[in-house]
């Protein structure tokens, strides 16, 4: 009897098998409520992910520490969560009303808060696709901190090396250091972390404040420490899920208050029967393109076209920028701060405030119609679901259902490109998504052509919605893009708006099926091109020209 032919499994095969079981794994100890990341209860999480290698995490699977990726990682957690032995995630429970300082990451909009010396609380309101992103990241975090626990301890665990004692000898003492002083401790940094002195260096200045010039030291001494803690002394670190997170999510808990917060705002304004235009997209663009320029008309005048809009983008504008949103709230916008959680700001745009006579949009489709444009905030990932779906049901006042007039959905967003570089355009036909059977069609209003001209490249094609971004390699992303498939770009939300957008048309009725969809994209990295990932830092004013292009064309569209 002949032996059954066994087939090689390629990279990509292994990168799928490694996300499933990441998922089911982090899904797994979620509902269980605790587990140790680097104990027997975490081993799954981490053998998948060193299985995976993820581009953004770099050299994780290597004994060299990954110092892009750690840069990565910390810019999205909050600050000191190194030295804690104890990370707690919680629903919103009411922190915010205690003596506790919140702590926000610079690059993730979550609120955190430090309970002691050992304990850090992490509030989840966003979905499940914000506790995978964190336990994703704490799990490279922790297998990086056994890197160095493996470079410095020696004679079988009952000695340190030269170097760390040094370490340990600044840090903890908070001595003050010469520039001599600075550059042995570089060397020796090094050393532990089998990386050259210039990138040891680059990475002291990344992460280097005015008020902490040495937080790099302090970072590598607080993750060596607590490895050297769980190997010697047993003190494993643990993650723990509240009580009240378990039961709350999935179940469209702080969704719901934030679509009922903009209703509220509609009703009171008498704009529910008006024609609504939902806009996801940032805080800053839908807002510059209506108004800056005649906010603005001496600065308009000297910076044509899109250079306006680049003044504005300037971390020093900040006195144009307050020219702006003042100017747009004397001239029908409403800024609604989130007060749900759900860290979504929002703008209600009344388009009958605004003077067509010096404004550069033609009202050619909307004579007459006085359209409302609501400008939401990027979602992410999961949560794109849950705040569409809720805000596309009727609103209820009074014992009555108030359908909303929806007439258009417009998605702007970021997002990793696999033709062309950053700052380049995608307009998407489908979203596939990643893990799944699902995908999503849809006639897209938006075309390659109308975005063409503005001096950057524009695809065309398939999309996928990811389950993270910081869990794609190049060998899965190179399947999607060179198989029938013909992706071209991936991101973490526009299946999960077109789910929503498609039962309340087609299946709930909660609005019309003739409802125009957009979507539009801007790269934000290429994965597929080493050195060209979200790692290896953002956009800057290179994403201004595509930004304020895909805005345009949406508002003329609306128009």
């Amino acid at each position: 009897m002949s032996k059954p032919i066994q087939k090689a499994r390629t990279r990509a095969q292994e990168s799928t098998n490694a996300i499933e079981k990441l998922y089911i794994s982090m899904r797994h100890l979620f509902t269980r409520g605790f587990y140790k990341p680097m104990g027997v209860s975490g081993e799954t999480l981490r053998k998948s992910l060193l299985l995976l290698r993820p581009e953004i995490y770099g050299s994780i699977a290597e004994d060299k520490s990954e110092l892009n990726g750690l840069t990565y990682v910390i810019e999205r957690l909050p600050v000191g969560i190194e030295e804690c032995q104890y990370i707690t995630l919680t629903a919103d429970e009411g922190y915010r009303n205690s003596n506790f300082t919140p702590i926000i990451p610079p690059k993730r909009r979550r609120n955190c808060y430090r309970i002691d010396k050992d304990q850090m609380i992490i509030e989840i309101t966003r979905g499940r696709s914000e506790i995978y992103d964190i336990l994703t990241h704490l799990t490279f975090l922790f297998i990086e901190s056994h890197k160095i626990k493996d470079r410095v301890l020696i004679n079988d665990g009952k000695d340190t090396t030269r170097e760390w004692k040094n370490l340990e000898d600044i840090v903890i003492y908070n001595k003050k250091l010469s520039d001599n002083e600075r550059d042995v401790l570089v060397v020796h940094l090094g050393s532990i972390l089998g990386r050259t002195y210039d990138e040891v260096y680059d990475a002291y200045n990344t992460f280097s404040t005015e008020k902490n010039p040495h937080r790099f030291f302090h970072l590598m001494y607080w993750l060596g420490k607590l490895a050297i803690n769980e190997e010697l002394e047993d003190k494993k670190r643990s993650i723990r899920f509240s009580a009240n997170l378990i039961d709350e999510i999935g179940h469209h808990f702080y969704g719901e208050m934030w679509a009922n917060d903009i209703k509220e705002v509609l009703f009171k304004n008498n704009l529910m029967d008006r024609p609504i235009h939902i806009i996801s997209a940032n805080m800053h663009s839908v807002m510059n393109t209506i108004y800056a320029k005649n906010a603005l008309p001496e600065e308009a005048k000297k910076n044509e076209g899109f250079k306006l809009f680049g003044l504005l983008s300037n971390a020093n504008s900040e006195t144009l920028q307050t020219k702006v949103k003042n100017y747009a709230s004397e001239n029908g916008l409403i800024y609604i701060k989130d007060k749900s959680g759900t860290n979504i700001n929002v703008q209600v745009i009344d388009t009958e405030k605004i003077n067509f006579d010096i404004s550069e949009f033609n009202k050619v489709n909307s004579v007459d119609k006085k359209p409302v444009i609501i400008v939401m905030d990027y979602a992410f990932g999961e949560q794109a679901y849950e705040t569409m779906d809720e805000l596309l049901k009727p609103y209820k006042k009074d014992g009555e259902s108030l359908h909303i007039n929806v007439e258009s959905v417009s998605i702007m967003g970021k997002a990793g490109i696999l033709d062309g570089g950053k700052g380049d355009i995608m307009i998407p036909s489908s979203h596939i998504f990643e893990g799944t059977a699902d995908n999503y069609p849809f006639k897209n209003e938006l075309s390659k052509e109308d975005l063409e001209g503005f001096g950057v490249q524009v695809f065309d094609g398939a999309m996928v919605t990811v389950l993270g971004t910081s869990l794609q390699n190049k060998d899965l992303l190179k399947f999607f893009h060179d198989s029938t498939w013909d992706v071209i770009g991936l991101e973490m939300e526009g299946a999960h708006y077109q789910k929503a957008i498609q039962a309340a048309s087609k299946i709930r009725g909660n609005i019309t099926e003739d409802v125009k969809v957009r979507y539009a994209y801007y790269a934000s990295d290429n994965p597929l091109e080493t050195g060209a990932t979200l790692a290896s830092g953002g956009l800057g004013m290179s994403g201004v020209t595509p930004t304020y292009a895909i805005t345009q064309k949406i508002l003329e569209q609306i128009f």
